[in-house]
C-alpha cells in the first residue's frame, strides 16, 4: 500500500510503499494478547520470597509435652499457626518467563503493525533526527503540532540527539527496529516509523 511520508515539521516528503504482508494483514487480537502476556511474564523480576518453617528464626524445642495439657499437640513454635512462624507454600524466587514460538511472535508483531495501519495511526517519517542543539522543549512543540500525545518512534538506529530530545517527553518513546515489540506498539496511540525503519522491518520480518 502507498502512504504519504511526512517530516517532523509536518511537511510532505513523498510516498512510501508498505508491503501488505507486513502492514496489511488481518490483525489477530488473540495472537497479540499471547505475545503481550509473554513479554510481561519475561519482564517480571521474580524476586518475591517468603520464609518457610525451616527458614524463620526461632527455637526448635517442642513447646510443651505431647499429652495431658488439654491443648492441641504442637511440635514447633516456627509452625505457620504461631506468630512469627513460617509461611505455608509462600512465593519463592523463580523465573516467570516461558518460551513462545518465533512464528507466533512474528505474527504478533505483524498484527500490531497492521492494526495501527488499519486504524490510520501509522505514520511514516522521512527521518527522526534531533541534532546536537535540539532541546526537549523545541521537540515537544513539534510533536504537539503533529497532534501526538502518545507516540512510539521506530527507526533502524535511533538518532542520539533525537533520543535525548524526547527522553523527558511523557508518553513519547524511541526504539530501534530490533527492539520494536507488540507491547510498546499497543501501549502508544501513534506509531511513527522512519523510511529506514520500514526497510529494517521488512528485512526483520521477511
Amino acid at each position: 500500500m502507498q502512504v504519504k511520508v511526512i517530516s517532523l515539521d509536518n511537511a510532505e516528503a513523498g510516498e512510501a510503499d508498505l508491503p501488505d504482508a507486513i502492514f496489511g494483514a488481518e490483525p489477530r487480537a488473540d495472537i497479540m494478547a499471547r505475545v503481550v502476556h509473554w513479554q510481561l511474564a519475561k519482564r517480571r523480576a521474580g524476586t518475591h520470597k517468603a520464609k518457610g518453617m525451616g527458614e524463620v528464626s526461632g527455637t526448635t524445642k517442642k513447646p510443651y509435652r505431647q499429652k495431658g495439657t488439654g491443648s492441641a499437640r504442637q511440635g514447633s513454635l516456627r509452625s505457620p499457626q504461631f506468630r512469627k512462624g513460617g509461611v505455608v507454600h509462600g512465593p519463592v524466587v523463580r523465573d516467570h518467563g516461558y518460551s513462545l514460538n518465533k512464528k507466533v511472535r512474528r505474527l504478533g508483531l505483524i498484527s500490531a503493525l497492521s492494526m495501527k495501519a488499519k486504524e490510520g495511526k501509522l505514520i511514516v517519517l522521512d527521518a527522526a533526527a534531533g541534532g546536537a542543539d535540539v532541546k526537549t522543549g523545541a521537540m515537544a512543540k513539534r510533536l504537539k503540532a503533529l497532534g501526538w500525545t502518545s507516540a512510539l518512534v521506530v527507526d533502524a538506529t535511533v538518532d542520539e540527539g533525537f533520543a535525548r530530545a524526547v527522553r523527558n517527553i511523557p508518553n513519547v518513546d524511541a526504539l530501534p527496529t530490533i527492539g520494536a515489540n507488540v507491547y510498546d506498539i499497543l501501549n502508544h496511540d501513534v506509531l511513527a516509523v522512519t523510511r529506514a525503519g520500514v526497510e529494517a522491518l521488512k528485512e526483520r520480518l521477511a
